[in-house]
């Protein structure tokens, strides 16, 4: 019962469902015609390998039996789930279970990995690329807005400063106003009252001569003069101001220097649906936002602007402005790649084919050129000239 040479049904071609198919894509998994060959070749997005079934029917590994380990397992058991041999159904071991071609069932897996594969490689993982990539943004955008942040709390610390600077100044200034106030007045009074001493120690010095001369005359010629000097000097009472420091509230000066509003982060849950037939063409559904959000801001260096952009992918950008240079930035603000016009004009206008090519058109020259991507092993210009 060995598939590859036992009599079987006939297998008709994948793409006609009506001829035998004598021949089979190992890329493709499909089972093909003669006729079909040369049209399933013409697809050139894919390199084809197309041989003939019987080929590749020699090609494969069918596996031994678990049980019967000289034997070769042609079968799988539905309801157990393993591959069989002949001799496990000479047994009576799997009598009742459904059992199926293994080639069949190595097709349909095959199919199921194909299938498995290109929803991988064109939705799935694109998914998680374009997450990433706004992560990427995600991440520019939050260092922008601390440095931001960082700057405008600097700002206002300098004018708390300034301000601060200025009541101890003014307090100062306050200070010495009052002391050049009072201070005069005191002199003022010092002076009197040393002169005043100065006379009572003359008078003093006076009175004990007096007293020791024993002359009638000059005695009897004294005058008192200690009633004036019961007279006393007015007491200054002095009060004098003093600074009464208020007690520093952290919570308010936060409130008057200004706070921060909290970070916050939210998940959205992504829904992912399987591709329908044909999907791989469709480009995916994105609902526009009502209010636009500047991601980044990027300085081009064009004198008089950009003229035209447009959008290699989800990260990269071309440019054009003013000269005859055509730039390529990422989100980040810098250029990946530059490129110069063929004419040396500047280019009216630039698009991206679906491939990725640079496409500009020259207004002077009258032409439409197209700069192949890196994707074709270098740059080559393809010129279409208006007659």
């Amino acid at each position: 019962m060995d598939p590859r040479n036992s009599a079987q049904d006939v297998v008709r071609c994948t793409l006609c469902l009506d001829s035998v198919a004598p021949m089979y894509c190992e890329v493709c998994h499909i089972h093909l015609c003669k006729d079909c060959v040369e049209t399933h070749l013409s697809d050139s997005s894919i390199v084809h390998r197309v041989v003939s079934l019987k080929q590749y029917l020699t090609t494969l590994n069918y596996p031994k039996c678990r049980k019967h380990p000289t034997k070769q397992c042609e079968l799988l058991c539905e309801q157990c789930d393993i591959p069989i041999c002949v001799q496990c159904i000479s047994s009576k071991t799997h009598l009742g279970h459904i059992q199926v071609d293994i080639l069949k069932t190595f097709e349909s897996k095959t199919e199921k990995l194909q299938k498995d594969l290109q929803e991988l490689e064109k939705f799935i993982c694109p998914k998680y690329q374009e997450s990433a990539s706004i992560i990427t943004v995600q991440k520019a955008v939050l260092s922008k807005n601390s440095q931001k942040l960082t700057t405008a709390i600097d700002k206002q610390g300098e004018v708390w400063h300034r301000e601060i600077d200025t009541i101890i100044t003014n307090l100062k200034s306050n200070v010495e106003e009052m002391e050049s106030k009072h201070l005069p007045i005191l002199n003022k009074q010092e002076d009197e009252i040393t002169h005043t001493i100065s006379e009572i120690t003359q008078t003093i010095a006076e009175l004990k001569k007096l007293l020791n001369s024993k002359d009638v005359r000059l005695v009897s010629e004294y005058k008192s003069r200690n009633a004036e000097f019961r007279r006393l000097p007015p007491k200054l009472k002095v009060s004098l101001p003093n600074f009464r420091p208020q007690e520093i509230h952290t919570d308010q000066l936060i409130k008057k220097f200004g706070s921060l509003s909290a970070l916050s982060f939210t998940t959205e849950k992504q829904d992912y649906s399987m591709p329908t037939q044909g999907a791989e063409s469709s480009p995916p559904d994105r609902s526009l936002m009502d209010v636009p959000r500047v991601i980044t801001a990027i300085d081009t260096g064009y004198e008089y602007g950009v003229y035209s952009v447009t959008c290699l992918n989800d990260t990269e950008v071309w440019t054009c402005g003013n000269d005859n240079m055509m730039k390529l930035y990422n989100l980040r603000g810098e250029i990946v790649e530059s490129i110069q016009t063929k004419s040396g004009n500047y280019p009216k206008d630039i698009a991206v084919t679906r491939s990725g090519d640079l496409v500009y058109t020259d207004y002077h020259d009258r032409t439409v050129n197209i700069q192949w991507s890196e994707a074709t092993k270098g740059l080559r210009p393809i010129t279409y000239k208006e007659e």
